[in-house]
């Protein structure tokens, strides 16, 4: 491990980042609110767990996408300093353009032997809107894209649960299933969580039980 000036360690980097629905269906049922909540929720979860993990220098970012995609937090930005800035929801889900973002941002990353494999995060309530299978295709060509820690979260029954599988590309790791903001909330934290306290080179722990379905009329 590297030492910085002084003596101390300096933590091996590692990018967390969050791909993120905005769609309009978004709208329906609070979902968008709930995701903004959850994240914000979540963040202090993550530094507390970076805290056990000093060997990884974390840098969190988010990519939104509705009718076309863009960077929501485009700078590298430290666990420690991140804040979060709420999306709002409109359009159609073009996540096929936030495929293709992230593989331009990932073939910019140098392979080197200090930079450990990104952490990729999808969260999505439907099915893509425009041609996402080759820009699917073009993001695991990249190597970052192909050895990068990759999850989803499904928000609602009306997902798109095999696109959703086939970008994480990994038969050991299933979609999570959110039908309530309060299974979002815990999905997203156990996603950040896991990564920001597991040490470099081992696998997250097997995902804990989804909270009892309720029975009134909060189920997305």
């Amino acid at each position: 491990m590297a030492i910085r000036p002084g003596g101390e360690y300096a933590g091996r980097p590692l990018h967390f980042i969050w791909l993120l629905d905005c769609s309009g269906s978004m709208t329906e049922g609070g979902k968008i609110q709930a995701l903004n909540n959850a994240i914000r929720e979540v963040i202090p979860a993550m530094r507390k767990a970076a805290e056990s993990n000093p060997e990884a220098q974390f840098y969190v970012r988010a990519i939104k996408f509705s009718s076309g995609a863009e960077w929501h937090v485009a700078t590298p930005t430290l666990l420690s300093e991140f804040k979060w800035v709420d999306l709002k929801a409109d359009g159609e889900t073009d996540m096929g353009q936030a495929f293709a973002l992230l593989s331009e941002e990932l073939r910019t990353m140098e392979t080197n032997t200090r930079q450990l494999p990104p952490v990729l995060v999808l969260v999505s309530d439907g099915k893509p809107t425009d041609d996402w299978k080759g820009a699917l295709q073009a993001l695991l060509n990249v190597p970052w894209g192909k050895r990068a820690v990759k999850q989803a979260i499904a928000i609602g029954q009306d997902a798109d649960f095999e696109t959703l599988q086939k970008f994480i590309d990994n038969p050991e790791r299933q979609v999570l299933r959110a039908d309530n903001a309060e299974q979002l909330v815990r999905w997203i934290k156990w996603v950040s969580t896991s990564v920001t306290g597991t040490p470099p080179g081992k696998e997250p722990p097997p995902a804990p039980a989804p909270p009892a379905q309720p029975a009134d009329d909060s189920v997305w």
